[in-house]
């Protein structure tokens, strides 16, 4: 039976699971890489310890020869101490990684190469002017930074052959920790989500709530009964400006005739033109200034004064007629006066107030919704734009570890 081909078969893993599954799948190469570069960093590392004492060494030798003043050497001397200096602060400005990565690895590498090339140009530059003063300290030193340079080269050389694919695979793990992160963060904004739908489906039945209780009021008492007071106002306009209809063209032509009417029925007849239910309820009972602009009104007709169209001219002198003679308007003017009285009570009692002031609370009760629900929308128009980002985030996190996988294993894998 022929062997499967790795590329032919596709391996679902879930998210958290991936981890585990690479660690496994790796591990005959990533633990043996550790070992080895946990092995070489401590060589190295102790390797630096070693040129640190050294340093050391030099500081002592050449202070002490400082300190006893022989001429010969004095110069000499405090060269020395000078680089020993140098040497010292290079050797400890080392950051030694306590983490073992390709990353880590390398910065390491990079930093003690660095200190080493400038190191290697000052012993080769001043070390021949301090001879032949402090040989054996010197040699001692050339031994252990030789030792030094060997650990580096050493590393450096398994880093640089093993990194390729190593780096690789710790991107990965590091794009499997991020990717894990990720999910955490679109768990917590999907909560975010739901706690903002929530908060809305609520406020919105409280404003639901709000308004039947608004409706409640209006529907019994006070206002209930003003709403058919407003009514019966409506249909009482009607009626009256029903029975000016053929009065409004001879109004407005009298108008001109302004001579002819006091300043006072000049100001009720505007009151008769614009708003006739008004003007008819505030009359005195029997319309008293009405029938004194309806008269003047008459002599002006008779004596050609104002002229109408004989069609209009009837209608007028008919309706003046009811108003006049039969005083068509009596029983209609105390129904109006009556109800804007029963208005102005109810307008302007306790209870009325009372009623009045309830719904304004209850109005601002649901503005204060109204604006809960726009910050709430707001809110999570944020949060599904921060989760749309996360969930593209994870798609190409999953993508790439995907990808990596392929390149280093030559394995198929789909994320679930």
């Amino acid at each position: 039976m022929e062997g499967s081909n790795p590329l032919s078969e596709i391996i679902n893993v879930s998210s958290s699971e991936i981890k585990g599954w690479l660690e496994n799948e790796t591990s005959s190469i990533f633990i043996p890489f550790q070992t080895k570069a946990k092995k070489l960093r401590d060589k190295i590392i102790i390797a630096l310890e070693n040129l640190a004492d050294a340093s050391k060494m030099l500081l002592e030798s050449s202070k002490k020869e400082i300190m006893e003043g022989n001429m010969k050497p004095y110069g000499r001397a405090r060269v020395l101490n000078k680089l020993a200096h140098l040497f010292l602060e290079r050797i400890t400005q080392i950051e030694v990684p306590d983490h073992v990565s390709c990353d880590n690895l390398l910065e390491f590498a990079r930093e003690t190469q660095e200190s080493f090339v400038v190191t290697e140009v000052d012993v080769k530059n001043w070390f021949p002017r301090i001879s032949p003063f402090f040989a054996v300290d010197r040699g001692e030193f050339l031994t252990v930074f030789g030792k030094a340079k060997e650990s580096h080269k050493e590393i450096n050389d398994f880093l640089t052959k093993e990194c390729v694919k190593i780096k690789t695979l710790e991107e990965t793990f590091q794009l499997i920790d991020g990717l894990k992160t990720l999910e955490e963060q679109l768990a917590n904004l999907s909560k975010q989500k739901k706690k903002s739908e929530d908060e809305k489906t609520l406020f919105e039945k409280e404003i639901i709530e709000t308004q039947q209780r608004m409706a409640d009021l209006k529907s019994e008492g006070v206002i209930s009964q003003l709403d058919e007071i407003n009514t019966k106002i409506e249909a009482l306009s009607m009626e009256v400006k029903h029975n000016f209809q053929h009065l409004q063209k001879p109004f407005i032509k009298l108008h001109v005739e302004v001579s002819s009417l006091t300043p006072e029925e000049f100001n009720k007849l505007n009151r008769y033109v614009e708003n006739p239910f008004e003007a008819l309820a505030t009359e005195d009972v029997d319309y008293p200034m009405l029938k004194q602009i309806l008269q003047k009104l008459t002599h002006l007709m008779s004596n050609e004064k104002l002229k109408l169209k004989p069609d209009k001219e009837r209608k007028a002198e008919q309706a003046i007629d009811k108003i006049l003679n039969l005083n068509s308007l009596a029983s209609l003017q105390q129904k109006s006066i009556n109800v804007i009285m029963r208005k102005k009570q109810l307008s302007t009692s306790i209870k009325f107030a009372e009623t009045k002031s309830n719904l304004s609370s209850l109005q601002e009760s649901i503005e204060k919704l109204e604006r809960r629900i726009e910050s709430v929308e707001s809110e999570k128009k944020t949060v599904e734009k921060v989760y749309n980002e996360t969930l593209e985030k994870i798609r190409n996190h999953k993508k790439q570890i995907e990808k990596n996988i392929l390149g280093f294993m030559h394995r198929i894998i789909r994320i679930e």
